[in-house]
C-alpha cells in the first residue's frame, strides 16, 4: 500500500456525517466527479467503493483507470471541518466473490439497489485540507504570503 489510512481517516469513512466525493478521468482526459459515494475501508487499508450502476460514467472510468494504470481522487469532509484528499488507484473491482456478496447483500438489504461492482482502490496519497490545518502550515511555511491590512490589524 502506498498511504497509510490513519484512525481519524477510518473514523471519518464511518461517519454518517461525512461527504465523500469521487473524481476519475475519461479517456480525453475531462472529470467527471460524483458526491455523496458510498465508500469503505478495509482491514488492509485499501477502500473500497460501491458502484450501483454498470452503465454509469465513474464504473466506465474506473475501468479504464484499471486498464492505463490512472489515478482517482477522493475527497473527505465533514461538518467540523476535518477535510482530506485521497489520490488513489482502482486496482481490482469485484462483481463476484465473498466481498462483493457481502455488500450486495447489505445493498439490497439497506438501500434497495442492486450492486454491480465493488471496486477496491489503493491510497497512494494523504492531504489535509482541512482549513484550520492549512491555515496553519500557511503561516509556518509561506509567512510572509498575506495581505498588507491584516498586517496593520495586528
Amino acid at each position: 500500500m502506498g498511504a497509510h489510512l490513519s484512525e481519524e481517516i477510518r473514523e471519518l469513512l464511518a461517519s454518517q456525517d461525512t461527504t465523500a466525493v469521487l473524481a476519475t478521468v475519461d479517456a480525453q482526459g475531462s472529470p467527471h466527479v460524483v458526491a455523496g459515494v458510498p465508500l469503505r475501508a478495509t482491514g488492509e487499508g485499501a477502500l473500497l467503493y460501491l458502484e450501483y450502476f454498470e452503465s454509469s460514467l465513474t464504473n466506465k472510468n474506473l475501468t479504464r483507470s484499471i486498464w492505463f494504470d490512472g489515478k482517482v481522487a477522493i475527497a473527505l469532509s465533514n461538518s467540523q471541518g476535518q477535510s482530506f484528499q485521497i489520490t488513489g488507484k482502482p486496482i481490482k473491482n469485484h462483481i463476484t466473490g465473498p466481498l462483493f456478496l457481502e455488500y450486495y447483500g447489505q445493498t439490497n438489504e439497506k438501500e434497495s439497489l442492486n450492486l454491480a461492482a465493488v471496486w477496491e482502490i489503493e491510497p497512494l496519497a494523504i492531504r489535509n485540507e482541512g482549513v484550520r490545518f492549512r491555515k496553519e502550515q500557511e503561516e509556518r511555511t509561506h509567512p510572509f504570503y498575506t495581505h498588507l491590512d491584516r498586517l496593520t490589524a495586528a
